[in-house]
């Protein structure tokens, strides 16, 4: 029995391990993908908000089962301190995956990436993959796998803690003008 409790703690830490990535500038990491309307987004031009950038595709069931967690998070923070970059990493055409948008009434921004795109933030080798962008522009956590609300405010609470404690400043800053 004492096994198992100290495996479960261990896989635990090795979990939270994983989801919290060590900081990293995007400087020069920077992306710039248009959306359907052919409107260029980069990221930074996001900068003084979190950004988080969701890899995705409309085949994906974890996918499909986050969207409404990333609406309500994109809804609730959008005008404040936060918005979602959701990228497509598929070949889809553009009428349907509008279609497909408005189905799931997906109104954050959703970027053509392809499915030969190569993320600047890190690997995509499974889908989703969600990663935290903290208003500094550095890259305060990443996860695989569906994502929720909840989560994506916990990582961005603990990022600005860690932050705080680093610097004794907030990684907010002013916020963009997107």
């Amino acid at each position: 029995m004492h096994i198992s409790v100290c495996k479960a703690i261990l896989i635990l830490f090795a979990t939270l391990w994983v989801f919290a990535a060590q900081a990293k500038d995007v400087n020069g990491q920077d992306f710039t993908l248009p959306d359907l309307n052919g409107v260029s987004h980069s990221l930074s031009d996001y900068r003084g908000k979190w950004v988080v950038v969701n890899y995705w595709a409309t085949w994906c069931p974890p996918c499909l089962e986050e969207i409404p967690e990333l609406v309500m998070f994109h809804d609730k923070h959008k005008n404040k301190d936060a918005l979602v970059l959701g990228v497509s990493v598929e070949d889809i055409g553009i009428p349907a995956l509008r279609r497909f948008m408005d189905e799931y009434m997906m109104d954050y921004p959703v970027l053509l990436g392809g499915s030969q795109y190569e993320s600047p933030l890190g690997p995509v080798r499974r889908l989703p993959v969600t990663f935290l962008i903290a208003p500094n522009g550095e890259i305060a956590a990443s996860h695989l796998g569906r994502i929720d609300a909840a989560s994506i405010e916990r990582f961005m609470a603990s990022a600005a803690a860690r932050f705080r404690a680093k610097t004794g400043a907030s990684p907010v800053g002013k916020s963009a003008p997107k």
